[in-house]
């Protein structure tokens, strides 16, 4: 059984080891080094204090088995109907179904908090990633091409977006 929940400042060691995973491990994220939880405790932060950046975690028999989260997507008034998101499932506890029952959590909050647009940076060749994006109905709408290195290859992003009627 899976508890989808708003993260609490315990949960930050357990967020920022599976970061840390992809950090070591994929091209999730573009950051290279990892994160120690002092150097992830003003993002938590950022989260935790703004009901428009909501942070959720995800519990498996007991261990946290991933996280999703709403971060602002530019910082130009304009964009403040807009969002980014992020999912990052534990390497042990994927392939329960973890990252569908945070993206649908992460969604209704998005709708709640009246967001008109979901923003999602995937970088080319996580096709788990895009297929889970696109079973939620976001739409591919563009690439940057060759715009980080990571494990000694240029990487690319793909953007796609989810669009609410609102």
């Amino acid at each position: 059984m899976v508890t989808i929940r708003k993260a609490v400042i315990q949960d930050l060691p357990g967020l920022v080891e599976i970061y840390n995973q992809s950090v070591l491990n994929n091209t999730a994220t573009f950051d290279l080094n990892p994160v120690t939880v002092e150097q992830r405790r003003q993002w938590f932060d950022l989260h935790d204090q703004n009901e428009l950046y909501p942070l959720l975690v995800a519990e498996r028999e007991g261990k946290t088995a991933g996280y999703a989260s709403l971060s602002m997507f530019r910082e130009k008034e304009a964009f403040k109907s807009t969002s980014e998101i992020s999912i990052y499932i534990d390497k042990d506890q994927q392939g329960y179904g973890i990252g569908n029952q945070l993206m649908t959590a992460i969604l209704e909050l998005a709708k709640e908090l009246d967001y008109h647009v979901i923003m999602a940076g995937i970088t080319k060749g996580n096709d788990i990633s895009i297929k889970m994006h696109e079973k939620f109905g976001f739409q591919f709408c563009g690439e940057l091409k060759e715009v980080g290195q990571k494990f000694g290859e240029w990487q690319s992003v793909l953007f796609y977006q989810l669009t609410f009627d609102n």
